[in-house]
Parts: structure tokens; sequence; C-alpha cells
């Protein structure tokens, strides 16, 4: 994931305003950080280069004593058989209570994360995206999620502009390799 991620710090390196938000789009308010720690589980994606093929993809996110994120992302490679991980930091755009993230990994090159949908009562599910309306996500506390929260996150998506007719679903049903 490190390469691959390389190749998406490129992407956004190229992008205006990289931790900024697409027009029209506004992040949640009433954001918990804390709440939102812990392992999160990629359900959908629109694909990129970075996270092409990718399975079992991951992202931990944990809070540190100076008010800044740690996060540290991980993915099994098919291809290669093998887990994939990069690290970084994320901090509160505008303040503990929009859930609005510059997010750095392994380089200076900052690029946005933003909560755009959430299960307010659990934080059991998640709606990510990033400063443009390529780069979507749909997660969850686990492996998998029921199909009625996946078509509604769907179609809130795609009410914001998202093209979610590229979403993939991941495979998140242990690490296999590809033969070869």
């Amino acid at each position: 994931m490190i390469r691959r991620a390389l190749a998406a710090l490129s992407l956004l390196a190229g992008l205006p305003a990289c931790t900024g938000l697409p027009e029209g789009v506004e992040p949640v308010r009433g954001f918990e950080p804390e709440r939102f720690t812990g392992t999160w589980y990629e359900i959908m994606r629109l694909d990129h280069p970075f996270e092409e093929g990718m399975t079992n993809v991951r992202a931990t996110y944990q809070l540190r004593d100076d008010g800044t994120v740690a996060v540290f992302n991980r993915a099994w490679d098919p291809e290669v058989c093998t887990w994939e991980t990069i690290e970084g930091t994320a901090r509160l755009r505008e303040g503990p209570d929009v859930g609005s993230f510059a997010v750095t990994l392994t380089s200076p090159i900052p690029g946005g994360l933003h909560v755009l949908a959430l299960d307010r009562d659990g934080y059991d599910w998640a709606m990510t995206g990033g400063p443009t309306r390529g780069f979507l996500w749909i997660l969850s506390r686990t492996p998998t999620m029921d199909r009625e929260t996946r078509t509604a996150l769907m179609r809130q998506a795609r009410d914001l502009g998202y093209p979610v007719e590229g979403l993939i679903l991941v495979d998140q049903s242990g690490p296999r390799c590809r033969d070869r």
C-alpha cells in the first residue's frame, strides 16, 4: 500500500485545495472524534490506483494527546500475497465538532477526509469523501453492512453528485492470494 499511497499523494498533489470539500458538500456537524476512533472496514469505495485490487481494507484512528489523530491503514494485496500498510496523521480542520480532517500519509502532502454521513447513535457506519467527488468510501465497524444501509448511503451520495455507479464492494472475507 505504500507504493499505492505515493500514487494517491501524487493524485492529490495536483488537486487545488486538496484538503477542501467539493462544492455543495458539507461534513457532519456535532461530530465526536473520540467516538470515531477505532477500526473502520471499507465496505464500498470509488476505486483509485492506490487501492486497486486491494481487499480487506481497514483504517484505524487513534486520538493523540496533542489533539491530532494517528491514522493506520491496512489492506491485503492478493497479487503479491502480503499486507500493505501506511500510517499518517490527521487533524480536524474546523474544530472538534465538525467531521473534516486534513490527513498526511508518509509525506508532507495533505489530503482531505470528510465525514459526509454518520450513524449518530452507535457510530457503526460512516460515509467519507475526499477533496473531489472522485473519492468516496462507505465504512462500517464490522466487515459487513446490511443492504438497506448501503443503499441509503449510495442514494445520499448520488444526491450529493457522487458517481455511485463506480462504487465497488470491497472483499472483507479474509486474505487470499490470486493464482499466479
